[in-house]
C-alpha cells in the first residue's frame, strides 16, 4: 500500500491594488458621512440646530451620551 499525503493544496491570495485616484472619491464620501453623522449626534441642538424642536436630540440622545457629548 502507498503512503498518500492529505495535506491540501492552497492557491495564493491574490490582491487587488487600489490606487488612490480610484479610492478617493469613496473615502470623501465616507468622511462627509462621518461629519454629518457627528454634527446630529453631537451639535443638533440649541443655536446651531438645523431643525426645529427636540425630535433629532431624541433620536441620537443614547448615542450622544455613549459618544461623551453632554446633553443635560
Amino acid at each position: 500500500m502507498a503512503h498518500v499525503s492529505a495535506q491540501p493544496t492552497i492557491a495564493p491570495v491574490i490582491v487587488p491594488v487600489v490606487s488612490l485616484r480610484s479610492a478617493l472619491p469613496w473615502l470623501l464620501f465616507a468622511l462627509l458621512l462621518a461629519v454629518i453623522v457627528a454634527y446630529f449626534v453631537g451639535a443638533e441642538q440649541g443655536a446651531t440646530s438645523v431643525f426645529a424642536g427636540t425630535a433629532v436630540h431624541e433620536w441620537v440622545h443614547d448615542a450622544r451620551h455613549l459618544l461623551g457629548f453632554p446633553c443635560h
